[in-house]
């Protein structure tokens, strides 16, 4: 079966809020959380989940919040930490990690934090037990491929094209999926710009897909309740596993 991955942003607009959400998503069929850390400048993001953050960020969010959230799901939600490298170096990666051990935090995805510099974290996450999950680009060569790949665990995210996140551009993505398979056996999920209308096409050739500007258009959504936002999301997480399981 092929998973979904989702992403929300942390604390929007509450943590209670967030909590809830998260069960009600992963009922619906998403396999992995992406619990998102709100920052100011999210380059990979487009302007949907850019919004979520700054919203989150104008209402106060603080790290506390992301660990008072991750306490409550770490236990039975398949959850990485989604965010920019600025917390985490403000923070302390290895005082991060011992939370995510706390907390059952699977790991992380920092998309800001370049191959070459991730390695001088390997220790750390090898030490917690944790992922830091690796990316491969159209643009990547096939020797970069190998190199990028050949470590990487639980999943390998695929960037749909170069770009950001949640618009819909397409790029024919068949050498770099042949040559990503070629030099590893780790899944590998498809993001950037994949929803209910795009998944099914956007699967082809690989294990799972990864959403989030489909899903925290629904958060950010003012003429919605918090019930109807979850409802809403929820619906569309179980209508993107069915589509991309047909």
């Amino acid at each position: 079966m092929k998973k979904l991955v989702g992403y929300i942003t942390s604390s929007l607009p509450s943590n209670n809020f967030t909590i809830d959400l998260a069960y009600s998503m992963k009922e619906s069929g998403v396999d992995i959380l992406e619990l998102g850390i709100p920052f100011s400048d999210p380059v990979a993001d487009g302007p949907v989940i850019e919004k979520a953050n700054l919203i989150a960020l104008n209402n106060g969010f603080k790290l506390k919040d992301l660990f008072e959230v991750s306490s409550k799901i770490g236990q039975d939600i398949d959850t990485l930490w989604m965010g920019y490298m600025n917390p985490f170096y403000h923070y302390g990666m290895e005082k991060f990690l011992q939370k995510a051990e706390e907390y059952n935090i699977q790991g992380t995805i920092i998309p800001d934090l370049p191959f070459e510099m991730v390695q001088n974290y390997e220790n750390l996450f090898v030490k917690y037990n944790k992922t830091n999950i690796s990316f491969v680009a159209p643009t990547d060569s096939e020797e970069r491929i190998k190199q990028l790949v050949s470590n990487a665990k639980k999943f390998i995210y695929m960037v749909a094209y170069a770009g950001i996140t949640g618009s819909g551009q397409k790029e024919d993505l068949s050498l770099i999926i042949q040559n990503v398979k070629k030099y590893s056996q780790t899944p590998l999920y498809i993001g950037f710009g994949v929803d209910e209308k795009t998944c099914k096409e956007k699967v082809n050739g690989v294990d799972g897909v990864i959403v989030g500007s489909a899903f925290v258009k629904h958060i950010i959504d003012d003429s919605l309740s918090n019930e109807e936002k979850i409802k809403k999301i929820s619906l569309v997480a179980k209508e993107i596993k069915d589509k991309i399981n047909e």
